[in-house]
């Protein structure tokens, strides 16, 4: 009956966060006051495939390593949209930043416009049809996990998809909004883990601990951020695409200088949720296996587990950053600048800050997490007084 009534209240309890989470969507996603739609949001685009090519000017150059460019004249046929069915003359011009290389029956993404008369014509190909492919290597991770994760695995799925739609349809439109980045960033990585962490181990005690972690580290990932960003100085206008951000921002609520904590506390919320939960999981391991052990022992249990993650961990974050900025990294040593100059560049200040900030965050976690699940495991069932009795007893044992 007990049981029963508890997973009621689980259940009721799922089920009001859903409506008030759909609620919060729909209200936030709302257009902002004034907004009109923008000229991206007009233009139309299908999918298409070639029929046949015309004419064929393209040839591959020496420096573009074997893509061709030039130009290709083509029949296209429509296979989405009101133009479906439709088979349309196209001119696709390549360059080795844009390069479309068509053949008889290549899957492409058409650039739909209308001329004066409204008869529809094919402005452009932008873009090959990814699509297919993309779904398919999703299609074979997601069977992957749920394959060899079982449950877990699927839980993690949701949980992923969780995130992606907290971050696009939440977060984004928060900022959009005028809420401060940093601000909203903590809300998301708060909401994110605590629903990544239920759907793998349920309404728990474990679950908590490693919810309270998570969001203690990648609070003190943005602290170490925003306290060297205030000392360098640097912030979200010395980010990329920050240009186009500010012609945006014209007008509207939108702050772009937080917008560098933002992206690292993002950026720095997997790996920090993984090392809470491993050192979580394995401390509450540890004391069902092993209820005697004390609070002390537990703490450093977890942390000597924790040493293990907080190199790996703090790898992958680093060696993502640097992967992300490789083509920079490259430039810099074609162009052999002073190691003056690369150090104290916008670009790379953002890399380092970004890199060494999660990895603080991942390092703090531990002995946070730590502490906290041993605090609660040995609380729970009373142990330290039992185990210090049990101490006291044996010392009395010995000098017998």
């Amino acid at each position: 009956m007990k049981n029963q009534k508890t997973f009621c209240m689980k259940l009721l309890a799922s089920f009001l966060f859903c409506m008030v989470f759909i609620a919060i969507l729909i209200w936030i996603n709302q257009p902002l006051p004034g907004e009109v739609p923008t000229a991206a949001s007009q233009i139309r685009f299908a999918r298409a495939h070639v029929t046949e090519i015309i004419r064929d000017e393209a040839k591959a150059e020496d420096w573009t390593e074997g893509l061709r460019i030039g130009v290709q004249e083509v029949y296209v046929q429509i296979d989405s949209g009101e133009d479906r069915g439709k088979t349309l003359p196209a001119v696709n011009y390549m360059n080795a930043y844009n390069n479309v290389d068509l053949k008889v029956g290549t899957k492409i993404i058409a650039r739909m416009d209308t001329d004066a008369n409204g008869l529809s014509y094919i402005a452009s190909i932008p873009n090959y049809n990814r699509g297919p492919a993309l779904l398919g290597l999703t299609v074979i991770f997601v069977l992957f996990l749920a394959v060899f994760g079982g449950k877990k695995g699927i839980a993690a799925i949701l949980g992923l998809a969780f995130a992606i739609v907290d971050i696009w349809f939440l977060l984004i439109p928060m900022i959009r909004h005028g809420i401060n980045p940093i601000f909203s960033s903590v809300v998301i990585a708060a909401v994110t883990t605590a629903v990544s962490l239920v759907l793998l181990n349920g309404l728990s005690m474990k679950t908590l601990c490693a919810t309270i972690g998570c969001v203690g580290g990648v609070a003190m990932a943005g602290a170490a951020a925003a306290l060297t960003a205030v000392a360098t100085p640097i912030n979200g206008f010395n980010m990329s695409e920050a240009e186009e951000l500010i012609l945006r921002a014209d007008g509207t609520s939108l702050k772009i200088s937080g917008l560098l904590i933002s992206a690292i506390l993002i950026a720095a919320l997997g790996a920090v949720m993984d090392v809470a939960l491993t050192i979580t999981s394995a401390v509450f391991e540890m004391h069902q296996l092993n209820p005697e052990l004390n609070r002390q022992k537990l703490i450093q249990s977890g942390i000597n587990i924790g040493r293990d993650a907080m190199g790996t961990m703090a790898n992958t974050l680093i060696l993502a950053f640097a992967g992300s900025a490789l083509n920079m990294l490259i430039l810099f040593r074609i162009f052999d600048y002073p190691y003056l100059q690369i150090i104290n560049s916008d670009m790379m200040a953002l890399e380092i800050i970004q890199g060494i900030s999660g990895s603080i965050g991942i390092v703090m976690t531990v002995p946070l997490v730590a502490f906290l699940s041993a605090f609660i495991c040995s609380r729970k069932n009373g142990v330290d007084k039992p185990v210090m009795a049990l101490n006291e007893k044996n010392k009395k044992y010995r000098k017998k």
